[in-house]
């Protein structure tokens, strides 16, 4: 089953995508920063065929419905992508650490009234920051994160997502693109340090020779063996945490 809804969030109503029979473990799917589209209901699905129930919202509802904000078509060529992502990466700077806190609450609820607890949380490129901070928010809900070619887990600012980590009490994997300007080496050393210290289970993967959004079939970065490496490594995540 799949479907499009509609959540009560902070500042209006918000889209979502739905996949997967009701009353099963729930996922929380943050998109990337080019939209609820189809490919991410593709990923939707495919997570849902596991056996969970799978929300991913329209996180960006405050600039807009998914239709207008999603491109026209796929981005495969690098050219169609920068384009896009001037927009793009304007709404991700507006969803801030305080709207993203007043909005988690709202997906969560949405996905506890169709699934059952505790959840998983996955995101891509920006949206697995988002997922970290649900974990570090709401440690008794979320038991399980993965992010998947995520950038600025690890910034200079008081309200870096690495701060967090110490309130969460998830199993993390990340994947991190090789080479990722927004998530360098040095990061990826600094999110392990953090993850150490705050003693959870975790994996802190590097993915060699994939690019920052390897998991987008419809962009020009998509890489076919990295994505199917984070499929396995997802489901295996939330087989141990939350069991579908």
């Amino acid at each position: 089953m799949a479907t499009r809804i509609e959540i009560a969030a902070p500042d209006g109503p918000a889209e979502a995508y739905l996949a997967g029979e009701p009353g099963r473990p729930g996922v929380l799917l943050f998109m990337d920063a080019i939209g609820l589209r189809p490919r991410i209901a593709e990923m939707a699905d495919r997570i849902a065929s596991w056996g969970y129930t799978v929300l991913a919202p329209h996180v960006f509802y405050r600039d807009g419905s998914a239709a207008e904000l999603s491109p026209d078509g796929p981005l495969l060529t690098e050219k169609a992508r920068s384009e896009h992502f001037k927009g793009a990466m304007a709404r991700v700077r507006g969803l801030t650490p305080d709207r993203v806190a007043a909005d988690e609450r709202a997906w969560v609820d949405a996905l506890l009234e169709r699934a059952t607890g505790p959840i998983a949380a996955t995101g891509y490129c920006f949206g697995g920051r988002l997922a970290t901070r649900v974990a570090c928010d709401l440690p008794d809900v979320v038991a399980a994160v993965g992010g998947w070619h995520t950038g600025g887990l690890v910034t200079d600012g008081d309200d870096s997502p690495h701060l967090g980590l110490a309130d969460a009490r998830a199993e993390f994997v990340y994947g991190h693109a090789d080479q990722d300007r927004s998530m360098p080496a040095a990061a990826v050393a600094t999110l392990e340090e953090a993850l150490t210290a705050a003693g959870v289970i975790h994996d802190n993967q590097v993915f060699e020779g994939a690019r920052h959004g390897y998991t987008m079939s419809d962009t020009a970065v998509y890489d076919e063996a990295a994505t199917e490496r984070h499929f396995e490594a997802l489901e295996a995540l939330l087989a141990r945490t939350i069991g579908g």
